[in-house]
C-alpha cells in the first residue's frame, strides 16, 4: 500500500491548521499557503511520475481492504486533476498575496482556500461514492464562506443562491446514493462497476444514472441549472472568482466522467446521448449569455457555462478520442480561465470598474497587460496555434467520426461567438481609446507590478506551451481516455488490493 493518494488531502488539511493557528500573522498565512501550494504541486507530479506507466495508486485507509473500507485511488485522470489543482494553488496563492485586502486576510482568506482544495483532491482521489458526497460537502463549506467573506451585500446575495441549488444538487446526490446502495449493496466505485454490470434493473439503473446526471450537471453549471453560476461567480474578489472558475465547476465535471464511464455505462445510446443533448444547450446557453453582457467579469462568469459543454461534449459521444479530447480541454480551460479573471482583477486593479463602457486605452497604458489578455483569449476562442484549439479540433474530429453533424455545428458557432465576445472585451478595455480617461488607482511600484503579473505571465507561458507540446500531451490525454474506456485495470487495482 502506498501512502501516495492521501498526501494531495493530508497537506492542504496540515496548511489550514498551521494556518488557523497562527491567524494572527498575515505574513506567515500567506508564507504557509505559498509553501502548502508548492508541496501539493510536487506531489501531484510525483504521482504522475508513480501512474505515468498505467499504473493505479490505491491505498486501503486502516488496511481495510475494498469494498469494505475507505479507499482512495488515482489514475491517470486523477494524476491530470490533482496536477492542474497544485499549478492554480501555486499561482492564486501568490496573486492573492498582492491583490487580496487585508481583512479578508485576516478572516481566514488562506485556510479557507486550503480546506477547499482539501475537498477539491479528495473528490478527485476518493474510490467510493459517499466519500465523494464528503468531499462535496467540505468544498461546498469553504466556498460559502469564500463567497460571503467580507459581508458586502451583492456576496451575501450571490451566496444564498449559490447555496440554495447546491443544496438541492446534494440532496439528489445522497438520495441517488441511498437508491443505489440499497440495489447493489455497495458504494465503492470498483465494486459498483462489477455490480451493475451483471444486474437485471436496467430501469431502475438508468433512472438513478439520471439523478447523478441532474446532481453533478447543477455542480458542474450545466443546462438548465446554473443560474447560481452568473448570479455568485462576480460576486466576490476576484481571485475568489479565478479559484472558483478553475475548481469548483470541474469538480462536478470530473465527477459526470468518472461515474460515467465506470459505473453507469450500462445505456450509452440513452444517457450519453442525453449527456450530448445537454452539452450542446449549455455551449448555447452560455455563449449566448456572455455575447449580451458589458460587464467584463459577468462575460467571463457566464463563459464559465458554454465551455462547460465543451467538456462534457465528449462525455456525451464516448469514445476515446472524445475522452482524449475533454481531458486535453481541461487541462486547457483550467488555466486559461483562471488568466483571463486574473487579467480582469488587474484591469480593476487599475481602473477601478469591469464596465466595459467605461473602460479603453490598456494597450497603450499597459502593454503587457495586453498581451497577456488576448493570449488567454484567442487561446479561449479556439485559434492556432493555442491550447484552445488543439482542444477544440480533438473534439470537432471524435464528433465528425461519430457523425453527430448537430452538436459539431453548434460547437463550432458556439467558438465563433466566443471570439465575438473576447475581442468585445479587446475593443473596449484595450483597443479603443477610453469615454472619459479614469485615473490609475492604488498604483505600484514598477518592481511590485511586475511581482503582481507573475502568475499571469506563467499561466500565459503554459497556454502557449500546451500549444506548443500538443503532442505529448495528447499521448498523455489519450492513455487516461484509454484507461476510462476501459475500466478493468480500475476494478482490479482496487479489488485486487493494491496498484
Amino acid at each position: 500500500m502506498t501512502l501516495l493518494p492521501a498526501l494531495p488531502i493530508m497537506i492542504p488539511l496540515a496548511g489550514a491548521v498551521l494556518c488557523m493557528l497562527l491567524r494572527k500573522s498575515v505574513v506567515l498565512q500567506k508564507a504557509i499557503a505559498l509553501a502548502t501550494s508548492g508541496i501539493l504541486l510536487l506531489t501531484a507530479v510525483c504521482l504522475m511520475v508513480h501512474t505515468r506507466t498505467g499504473t493505479i495508486a490505491v491505498m486501503h485507509v486502516g488496511h481495510w481492504q475494498a469494498p469494505f473500507g475507505i479507499t482512495l485511488a488515482v489514475d491517470m485522470l486523477s494524476c491530470v486533476m490533482l496536477l492542474l489543482t497544485g499549478l492554480l494553488a501555486v499561482g492564486i496563492s501568490f496573486y492573492a498575496c498582492f491583490d487580496l485586502d487585508q481583512p479578508r486576510m485576516q478572516f481566514g482568506f488562506f485556510p479557507l482556500m486550503l480546506i477547499l482544495l482539501m475537498g477539491v483532491n479528495g473528490a478527485f482521489v476518493t474510490g467510493d461514492l459517499f466519500n465523494l458526497y464528503v468531499w462535496f460537502e467540505v468544498l461546498l463549506t469553504a466556498s460559502f464562506i469564500l463567497l460571503a467573506l467580507g459581508g458586502e451585500r451583492p456576496q451575501l446575495e450571490g451566496s444564498v443562491k449559490y447555496v440554495a441549488l447546491n443544496l438541492l444538487s446534494s440532496a439528489l446526490f445522497l438520495a441517488g446514493i441511498g437508491i443505489l446502495y440499497g440495489m447493489a449493496g455497495t458504494l465503492n466505485l470498483a465494486e459498483l462497476a462489477v455490480v451493475v454490470q451483471q444486474g437485471e434493473r436496467g430501469g431502475l439503473v438508468t433512472m438513478v444514472a439520471v439523478m447523478f446526471l441532474m446532481a453533478f450537471g447543477i455542480k458542474a453549471g450545466m443546462f438548465p441549472l446554473y443560474f447560481w453560476l452568473p448570479a455568485s461567480y462576480p460576486t466576490p474578489p476576484i481571485v475568489v472568482t479565478a479559484l472558483f472558475s478553475g475548481l469548483l465547476t470541474k469538480v462536478g465535471v470530473y465527477s459526470l466522467i468518472r461515474v460515467f464511464t465506470l459505473v453507469f455505462s450500462t445505456d450509452p445510446e440513452f444517457l450519453h446521448g442525453l449527456i450530448l443533448v445537454g452539452a450542446g444547450l449549455t455551449m448555447l446557453s452560455g455563449v449566448l449569455a456572455a455575447a449580451a453582457q458589458f460587464e467584463m467579469r459577468k462575460i467571463l462568469a457566464v463563459h464559465i457555462v458554454s465551455q462547460i459543454g465543451y467538456i462534457v461534449m465528449g462525455l456525451g459521444l464516448f469514445t476515446q478520442l472524445a475522452l482524449t479530447g475533454t481531458i486535453f480541454y481541461l487541462i486547457h480551460i483550467m488555466i486559461v480561465k483562471t488568466n483571463l479573471f486574473l487579467v480582469a482583477g488587474a484591469v480593476n486593479r487599475i481602473k477601478g470598474t469591469y464596465e466595459l463602457k467605461k473602460l479603453g486605452g490598456l494597450y497603450k497604458e499597459k502593454p503587457g497587460l495586453s498581451i497577456l489578455f488576448i493570449i488567454s483569449a484567442m487561446s479561449l476562442a479556439g485559434v492556432p496555434p493555442l491550447s484552445g484549439f488543439f482542444a477544440k479540433l480533438a473534439l470537432i474530429i471524435a464528433g465528425l467520426r461519430q457523425e453527430a453533424w448537430l452538436i459539431v455545428g453548434v460547437a463550432l458557432g458556439v467558438s465563433l461567438l466566443t471570439l465575438y465576445s473576447m475581442t468585445k472585451i479587446w475593443s473596449y478595455v484595450f483597443w479603443e481609446p477610453a469615454p472619459e480617461p479614469l485615473p490609475d488607482l492604488n498604483p505600484m511600484p514598477s518592481g511590485k507590478w511586475i511581482m503582481f503579473l507573475l502568475p499571469m505571465i506563467g499561466f500565459t507561458i503554459l497556454t502557449i506551451g500546451i500549444g506548443v507540446f500538443a503532442g505529448p500531451i495528447f499521448d498523455y490525454a489519450d492513455a487516461a481516455a484509454g484507461q476510462l474506456m476501459n475500466p478493468q485495470g480500475y476494478i482490479d487495482a482496487v479489488l485486487g488490493g493494491g496498484g
